[in-house]
């Protein structure tokens, strides 16, 4: 396992770091800007749950319905690591059940496979700086995912913003329908300063059916088209505004929680590869890049 990496810029008396887990599948532990932390903390003792720090997703973002899509007109059946709760939410399916193809089995009807194969796996530090880290994870290795391929991440801090680039590519000439994003926890805003255009239509599994509708108000754990950076505001003198902005149009807000908002820039809605898929293929990547900035 990999120690955890500190990035550090300064600027006078004002110090900024972000603490990075490459050994907690390559995600942010903490961005402290001046002693104050920007994001929610582990509510369990779990280094690899999803419920605390900025992680990236990849192959894909969010769940797959019930760990199956159709792709070259083959069926991959991938093991599913989340039950769904009976009102909303759910959790870590543990331990992660075998992906099973055709009929499915009325016991998975409510279980998926969430978050992609690198959340929960060590990533390898392939270069480092004082202000910049690369990361690098293999796609194959976890839940089944049969497709050759590796994940890549770069961090880069300053003392106003920290900037993510994500990649995946194929390895092997392998093709294969993929989406990215980040899951960072936010400590709880006072306010969100945010105008979507429109909001993904869920289902009863809370998936989105493809169609797209008027936003409702809040609170919400929804897919958005959105085209704007969206803004955190705190009542507090440093880092009172805290605003992520991405080029991607996809958007998961999940706000319920008290203790922490998720602003998560993604590729494509959740359950990607049914919904909206994106192919990568030898020499054509997909990316996403994100940053946080404060002030």
């Amino acid at each position: 396992m990999t120690d955890d990496v500190e990035l550090i810029a300064a600027d006078g008396e004002r110090k900024v770091s972000a603490i990075v887990s490459p050994a907690s599948g390559g995600r942010v532990r903490q961005i402290l800007v001046a002693g104050v932390e920007l994001l929610a903390e582990p509510s369990t003792g779990d280094p690899l749950s999803t419920g605390w720090g900025s992680f990236p997703m990849a192959p894909w973002a969010g769940r797959i319905r019930n760990g199956r899509f159709d792709f070259l007109s083959e069926q991959v059946a991938l093991d599913l690591n989340h039950q769904d709760g009976d009102v909303g939410g759910g959790g870590t399916l543990t331990p992660t059940r075998p992906g099973t193809d055709g009929p499915l089995p009325d016991e998975d009807r409510d279980r998926h496979a969430i978050h992609g194969t690198t959340f929960s796996r060590p990533w390898t530090v392939d270069a480092r700086n004082t202000t910049r880290l690369e990361m690098s994870c293999d796609l194959v290795g976890a839940l089944g995912w049969p497709f050759a391929g590796v994940a890549r991440q770069t961090l880069a801090l300053t003392t106003t913003g920290i900037d993510f680039a994500m990649s995946v590519e194929s390895r092997d000439s392998s093709v294969f329908p993929a989406s990215l994003g980040w899951h960072p926890w936010f400590a709880k805003p006072d306010r969100l300063d945010f105008d979507p255009v429109a909001m993904y239509e869920r289902d009863d599994a809370g998936l989105p059916s493809g169609r797209l509708v008027a936003v409702p108000p809040g609170p919400w754990d929804d897919c958005f088209v959105n085209h704007h950076p969206i803004r955190l505001h705190y009542d507090r003198q440093v880092a009172s505004t805290v605003t992520v902005s991405s080029p991607t149009d996809h958007w998961v807000v999940y706000d319920g929680p008290e203790h922490a908002t998720c602003v998560e820039p993604q590729t494509g809605p959740p359950d990607a590869p049914n919904v909206r898929p994106k192919i990568v293929a030898s020499g054509v990547p997909l990316r996403i890049t994100m940053r946080v900035d404060w002030n």
